[in-house]
């Protein structure tokens, strides 16, 4: 005989099933089971999953064993699916019997969840009317609707209800379930018990019983870790007595022996789950099911493709088309209509049409799609592949039928609006988003486990720690690679205990999300081929399949992606235009422009996108960008495998002694000239092979994919024909292995050049402008991070440094947003607090239809009082937005709190509303009227600097006139090496470090010592920081708000952020002495100082503008010493400045 589990929960049961979906199907090879069901709580989300590992395991052991589809849904007898109760619901156990049965099974667990959600997905017993064909059912475990019935003793109605759903299903199709993990019912029953009253009620009914064991974990002995998932979902901890948990560790994948012993006084119902099993039987379709693209009247897919891609290429290159790029085209076109991906490209295309003719920003390509010149004719992408090198088959190869993927960026803010004009070109139903699962990573299994364990906080965090933050790391791999961590788990019963915990844990799914850019476009409504659900925390339809499964169903995924880049682009170009009247357009912005190399070479990056930071500053010193193609490289090889493998210094090197380069065979100087004769790109090694040894564009594609992922056993057959087609074409063999030696090498690193390439385009969009119109692109990053407090401190501490000074806001010049003023960026209204969007309109559209604002009086009796109130005005006046009245900040907040100006204004407003008029409405217009208004003239009294600068913070959250510390810039970093901007970009801790700021919002509390700790912020001019100290009382005279402090300690980088553990406090006492301004002193030998490096040195002093003075001593040979102070201000921090200076003047210059 035999036997097969029908009723199963994985771990898409959330954190109530623990089994891996392919660990089940090994385990049922195991035990010569020749089905095997997945049935979760309310979804179907291991369907596709399940079918693979069926392929999959009869692949590694030659066993087939059949998947099962189905779902243990929640039934409610209410029709009605009111939502004023919580209502009762019952399990029922539905199985897809075959395709149409597959597919009504998905229409009703999607209609389920879409429409019926209320606490659990509810089905009624007309859905089920309505979807049963096809489908077998199920009475389920003991919380069905009939074993309920039976347990309150009410056979007749448990047989009515057996009748009742045999009803909904196809003859035969239903089956009446009996389960015996030794639980006893509500009522006391044994399961042995029930289950001879559920044979009664089978037999009156005229139906079958089947045996299951609704396991939900696979062996016994993980019993323990399925409990520590349900504490997880419960939030409970394991001590807990009244918590939901199992009853016993019986519910685990039982062999058939052991079921049958389980179930020995019913044999048959044994059998039947083989007779159910051979019943099912369903294929996943995974044929193309692309959108039906709405074509105009006589044209067909393929035609009106080739018109559009003919269209483009005139476009781009002119009537006629040259010849290379027309072939070139022409064989791209064959390729994509023979795989039959017409309708694909007309769909990107339309859909980024649609968001240009909006105004949206689109970006110019991403991936390997910009390899594509139909993709650069129709629009899709803005690099022309043909003078770039790029691939066609880096994308799309012809020797595999493979959906193509095309991700597109929009602009962050107006994404929703390319997805919304999707549903309305396709239907709202024929348009979703996809589903992402998160599993335990090590970290979050420990913690999860100390907590449920119930261990203090700090044990889990201990443990954590010595796990270290490396990217993908297990806790095997940790407890491999930390001897102190080995140590504890070994020695440490505690540690042993939450660490094996989180062992039988890690790597299962632990919640839902929904994926950031993914979209399905489907020809047919959705649920006719993929379950659906609500997103748990937003409400929108998704998918219930990972997006990763979704393309083997044939579905076309898109990734729509929300780039702040964009954004920030569209802010800059309207900034500009505003501002000037220059109309520019992101597309037409050239990628070889000078002052946009001259500045990356500068260091001054911040805000461009992609090369920010220390890396590329860095890597821009050793190899200043002169080119395009240096941006492209740039961004190919600045990443963590090309850095650590020494790739990026064999590149540099080679860069800087170009004699020194060689090209293995000067047949291949075209394809490695550009990189220095350096493998950057995958797209090189394939075209190495397809030049040296003769591959087609599909095999060299192939050798790609193998050498990236290491498949050695596809490397070394080609390795074969690598070496072979070589020598035929001429090559020296030894030559041919050294190459392949040295791809071998870099391909792990190489990188899509296609994708550089885009991105660089990005680069050089953000460096042209920043480079010619500064205000006007920064203003534009700043608005972009509106409400980021610490982004924006960061950009604006960067914008003071480099001669583009943040201003306060201004009631005459400030917009909504940060606004690009001549002298510098003023701060937009919004930013103000209690300043929204509707009263920063008010303000602009009053000044602009009646001239600027002269006083407070004037502005409170020109603008509606509805729609501002005392906080308004208070924080207007407290963030500097008055100042051009010429009024003081103290003296006006003095008319606010002690003058009737309000009640005044509130006055006039209300008669305005009831239609009387005003002495001031009458004659404040009339200029012969003789009538004034008696406004104060201003006193000059302003309060003193700390206090203004404090209510500048709490208004904007960031200090904008000037930061308190500013003046001791030079002093503080004499103190430190780190300042606050930086460590919130560090990853790697600082075991001992001294770190120097301004304190701020202290907190303290009581340790469960009994001890006092208190967390604080600690800032200087470029960011802020978040502190904890153990040992307050030692040092609560230092932890007090706006001490300036020296703090010794500790810096962590981890799950909970980026801090500092002070173990020392140091309260610093700082005067006008130390506010002097530092400078740069720089000393030269007189033989090295002639004129040319003396016009060299002042291009590079302007090039890194700052507040420190610059003070050049001359050495003459006769010991005599010259000191000049030159008339410029730089950053003296600047290591790349210093750098500069050294190649200069060489190794004899002393810069301090």
């Amino acid at each position: 005989m035999a036997f097969v589990h029908l009723h199963n929960h994985t771990e898409y049961s959330l954190l109530d099933g623990l089994t891996h979906i392919k660990d089940m199907v090994r385990r049922a090879a195991e035990l010569d089971m020749p089905a095997v069901a997945v049935t979760d709580h309310g979804v179907m989300s291991g369907m596709v999953e399940l079918s693979d590992a069926c392929d999959a395991v009869e692949k590694e052991t030659g066993k087939r064993v059949k998947p099962i589809f189905g779902c243990e849904v929640y039934f409610t007898p209410d029709e009605s699916l009111r939502k004023d109760v919580k209502p009762k619901l019952y399990h029922l156990l539905l199985l897809a019997k075959n395709n149409e049965g597959y597919h009504n099974l998905l229409k009703l667990v999607s209609e389920s969840h879409v429409d019926n959600f209320y606490y659990k997905p509810r089905t009624t017993f007309s859905m089920l009317q309505k979807y049963g064909h096809g489908i077998i059912g199920s009475s389920a475990c003991i919380a069905g609707v009939i074993p309920k019935l039976l347990d309150e003793r009410r056979f007749d109605d448990a047989v009515e209800w057996a009748r009742k759903f045999a009803s909904c299903f196809d003859e035969g199709d239903f089956y009446i379930e009996l389960q015996n993990q030794g639980i006893r019912t509500d009522a006391g029953f044994t399961q042995t018990e029930l289950n001879h009253e559920l044979t009664r009620v089978a037999k009156a009914a005229g139906l079958k019983t089947i045996a299951t064991n609704d396991f939900h974990y696979l062996l016994k002995e993980d019993a323990e870790a399925q409990d520590i998932m349900l504490c997880i979902g419960t939030g409970s901890t394991v001590n807990q007595t009244n918590r939901m948990k199992f009853e016993n560790d019986q519910f685990y994948m039982k062999t058939e022996e052991e079921m049958r012993e389980a179930m020995k006084d019913f044999p048959e119902a044994c059998d039947n789950t083989v007779e159910v099993a051979a019943k099912c039987d369903v294929t996943l379709e995974r044929e193309p099911i692309l959108p039906k693209f709405p074509l105009p009247e006589g044209e067909t897919e393929e035609s009106w493709f080739r018109k559009r891609v003919q269209e483009g290429l005139e476009k781009r290159y002119g009537t006629p088309v040259p010849e290379r790029e027309q072939k070139q085209a022409d064989y791209e076109m064959g390729i994509i209509i023979q795989q039959g991906f017409p309708a694909y490209f007309l769909i990107v295309q339309e859909y980024i049409e649609w968001a240009r003719s909006q105004g949206i920003g689109v970006g110019p390509g991403r991936g390997s799609a910009a390899g594509a010149i139909v993709a650069y004719a129709m629009g899709i992408t803005d690099l022309d592949p043909m003078p770039n090198g790029l691939m066609f088959e880096r994308f799309l190869s012809p020797e595999r039928v493979e959906m193509p993927d095309i991700d597109v960026d929009f602009e962050q803010g107006r994404r929703e609006e390319v997805i919304n004009h999707i549903k309305d070109v396709y239907g709202e139903d024929h348009v979703s988003q996809v589903i992402t699962f998160g599993t335990l990573q090590a970290k979050n299994a420990v913690r999860d486990s100390a907590r449920v364990l119930d261990y203090p906080y700090g044990v889990g965090d201990r443990i954590c720690k010595m796990i270290g933050d490396e990217l993908g790391i297990t806790i095997d791999k940790a407890l491999d690679t930390n001897p102190d961590l080995k140590k504890a788990y070994d020695t440490e019963e505690d540690v042993k205990r939450i660490i094996d915990a989180a062992k039988s844990i890690e790597g299962h799914v632990r919640g839902e999300g929904v994926h950031a850019c993914a979209t399905i476009i489907c020809r047919d409504p959705m649920s006719d081929h993929v379950p659906m659900k609500r997103d748990t925390k937003g409400g929108g339809i998704i998918t219930q399949y990972d997006g990763h499964y979704t393309p083997d169903l044939g579905l076309l995924k898109m990734d729509f992606l929300g780039l702040r880049t964009l954004d920030v682009l569209s802010i800059a170009c309207r900034n500009i235009e505003e501002r000037t009247g220059v109309k520019i357009v992101p597309e037409e912005i050239p990628t070889d422009d000078e002052k946009a190399f001259r500045l990356m070479q500068s260091g001054n990056m911040d805000g461009l996108f992609q090369v920010e930071g220390a890396l590329y500053v860095s890597l821009f010193k050793r190899l200043p960008p002169k080119q395009f193609s240096d941006v492209v490289a740039s961004i190919a090889l600045n990443r963590p495998g090309p850095l650590e493998s020494g790739m990026v210094d064999e590149y540099v090197a080679a860069a800087k002694n170009p004699t020194a380069v060689h090209y293995y065979d000067d047949r291949l100087r075209p394809i490695l000239e550009e990189t220095h004769g350096t493998m950057v790109y995958q797209e090189q090694i394939m075209q190495i092979s397809m030049v040296m040894s003769g591959f087609s564009a599909g095999k060299s594609d192939k050798l790609r994919k193998a050498m990236g992922k290491k498949k050695l056993d596809i490397m070394r057959q080609l390795q074969a024909d690598w070496d072979a087609g070589a020598v035929e074409n001429g090559y020296a063999l030894e030559v041919a292995q050294q190459i392949w030696e040295d791809a071998e090498k870099f391909a792990k690193y190489a990188f899509n050049k296609s994708h550089s390439a885009a991105y660089a385009i990005l680069v050089m969009r953000t460096a042209y402008l920043k480079a010619h119109y500064p205000n006007d692109f920064m203003a534009a990053v700043l608005t972009s991070y509106m409400g980021n407090t610490d982004r924006l401190i960061r950009y604006i501490a960067s914008c003071n440094k480099n001669g583009t000074p943040v201003l306060p806001p201004d009631i005459n010049a400030s917009r909504a947003e940060f606004t690009p003023v001549e002298g510098g960026i003023r701060f937009g209204l919004v930013g103000v607090r209690g300043v929204g969007k509707n009263v920063a309109d008010e303000i602009i559209a009053e000044r602009e239809a009646n001239g600027p604002f002269t006083s407070l009086h004037d502005f409170v009796n020109r603008l509606d009082a509805k729609c501002y109130n005392r906080k308004t005005l208070e924080a207007l006046i407290k963030g500097g937005a008055f100042d051009s009245t010429g009024y003081t900040r103290k003296q006006l907040m003095h008319f606010v709190e002690e003058t009737p100006l309000l009640e005044g204004a509130a006055k006039r407003q209300k008669d305005r509303d009831a239609g009387q008029v005003s002495m001031f409405d009458m004659f404040a217009d009339d200029a012969d009227s003789g009538f004034q208004e008696d406004v104060p003239a201003p006193d000059g009294v302003e309060w003193d600097k700390r206090t203004k600068l404090a209510y500048e913070k709490e208004i904007m959250k960031i200090y904008v006139s000037e930061h308190p510390l500013a003046p001791f810039e030079g002093t503080l970093r004499r103190m430190s090496r780190y300042d606050m901007g930086m460590l919130s970009e560090q990853t790697e801790e600082i075991k001992n470090g001294v770190f120097v700021g301004m304190i701020s919002n202290v907190a303290t509390k009581l340790t469960k010592r009994g001890t006092k700790m208190a967390t604080f912020t600690l800032e200087d001019t470029t960011g802020s920081i978040e502190c904890i100290c153990f040992k307050y009382d030692d040092f609560a005279e230092v932890i007090q708000e706006d001490v300036i402090a020296k703090i010794k300690g500790k810096f962590e980088s981890g799950d909970r952020g980026n801090q500092i553990m002070a173990f020392e406090l140091e309260a610093l006492e700082l005067n006008e002495e130390d506010a002097r301004p530092s400078h740069l002193e720089l000393r030269v030998p007189s033989r090295s100082f002639d004129q040319n490096r003396s016009a060299h040195l002042s291009r590079i002093l302007n090039s890194y503008p700052g507040r420190d003075g610059v003070v050049l001593f001359v050495q003459q040979a006769d010991g005599r010493r010259f000191r000049a102070e030159l008339p410029v201000s730089v950053d003296a921090q600047s290591t790349v400045l210093k750098a500069e200076i050294r190649d200069l003047f060489g190794p004899e210059a002393m810069i301090a």
